[in-house]
């Protein structure tokens, strides 16, 4: 499996003229080793399905279409274009110029095929993309993301602890989520000020209630230091009652409920 080194992303970006832009959150792959066990992770082979979000200079996106997968990449930089095109020649990619976070992949991605998200998500979209993706794009069933070590953990974390919130209620209502391994900084070109951590996301059947927990959850961590009989006031009439009835003390806290929790409440509230 071939993946770009550092020398190789120097020169292709050399030869394109082409600078990371900070404010897309650009911080290109540089570790050939790192590609791999991403790749290795995903554990996609011929013919399955991948979507990759963001493939900058495309070291990740030609590491997944020599597995034999057919991958649709989408990039919001069409400045990118001459240098993809030079770096994926010859490879089996659907190479999509849009941005993501806008396009409704539900309808873009075949819904009679399962899909694969890996991707080294870029650091303005990464959390929303899983996120919403996991809402609301349900032939996604598994995820293999690159993203902050902060996002990271508030994406798998439990209750009670501090980077408990609303990304670790969507995840745990839609998947199980936990983080694989973490990245040093310098395996970026160029490098963040923060680290990384690869995280992997298994869709499971949508509960009953599934997007009404996540509204509650939504108001109750919105006021997170409130007891939740005051913070779900802005989303329930009764809510002291709401709370009773499913079970859950109304001076308990946003981050002290787990997702059975969330789902418990949102069955018995309209």
């Amino acid at each position: 499996m071939s993946a770009q080194a550092r020398s190789e992303v120097k020169a292709l970006l050399e030869a394109f003229g082409i600078r990371p832009v900070k404010a897309l959150g650009q911080h290109f792959l540089v570790d050939p080793n790192i590609t791999r066990k991403i790749v290795a992770l995903s554990g996609v082979g011929e013919g399955d399905a991948v979507i990759e979000i963001g493939p900058g200079t495309g070291t990740l996106t030609r590491a997944l279409a020599e597995t034999g997968a057919d991958v649709v990449a989408y990039e919001i930089d069409g400045k990118l274009a001459g240098l993809l095109g030079e770096a994926l020649a010859g490879r089996n990619v659907d190479l999509r110029f849009a941005d993501a976070a806008h396009v409704d992949l539900s309808t873009e991605l075949d819904p009679d095929r399962q899909w694969t998200m890996v991707a080294n998500l870029p650091y303005n979209v990464g959390t929303s993309v899983v996120l919403d993706a996991l809402r609301r794009v349900p032939q996604i069933s598994r995820f293999v993301v690159m993203v902050q070590t902060e996002v990271a953990e508030r994406m798998v974390s439990a209750p009670g602890t501090k980077a408990y919130g609303l990304p670790s209620v969507v995840v745990g209502v839609h998947g199980a989520g936990r983080i694989e391994f973490k990245v040093p900084p310098q395996v970026f070109l160029p490098p963040p000020s923060v680290g990384s951590a690869v995280v992997s996301i298994v869709r499971t059947p949508e509960p009953e209630g599934a997007e009404r927990a996540i509204a509650l959850a939504g108001a109750g961590f919105g006021q997170r230091r409130k007891m939740l009989r005051a913070s779900l006031r802005t989303i329930l009439e009764a809510p002291e009652w709401a709370l009773v009835s499913a079970g859950i003390d109304p001076t308990s806290r946003a981050e002290e409920l787990g997702v059975t929790d969330w789902l418990r409440l949102a069955r018995v509230t309209p």
